[in-house]
């Protein structure tokens, strides 16, 4: 199975979720909305969520899926892990917040 890293831009965004998560429906809540998103991170390997790849006006290779209230943007890494890129909002505006949080994750490192 390959590993899933999450990268920084992910990282950030979940903290986000987490927060807003509790601040509006309580801690409960929060830890069982965050525990879905990683196990549907687990699942990617194995199609257990039906990724599709990311559309060509974002101008990068990468995948995505549905999570709820949220899109899942992932790519497969050089070393052949899944990084999970970033975490957006189906109400966000997804092209730049996604083109933000993408050159965040190239700028670290690639594995």
């Amino acid at each position: 199975m390959a590993a899933v890293r999450i990268q920084e831009a992910a990282s950030h965004r979940l903290d986000e979720i987490y927060r807003y998560t509790r601040a509006r429906w309580g801690e409960e809540q929060a830890d069982h909305y965050v525990t879905g998103l990683f196990e549907a991170f687990d699942k990617i390997e194995s199609r257990g969520v039906m990724s599709r790849p990311v559309p060509t006006a974002f101008g990068v290779e990468g995948y995505f899926f549905r999570y709820q209230r949220h899109v899942v943007y992932w790519r497969r890494l050089s070393n052949g892990g899944i990084g999970i890129v970033t975490i957006l909002h189906e109400r966000m505006h997804q092209i730049d917040r996604f083109r933000e949080d993408f050159a965040l994750s190239e700028s670290s490192t690639k594995t």
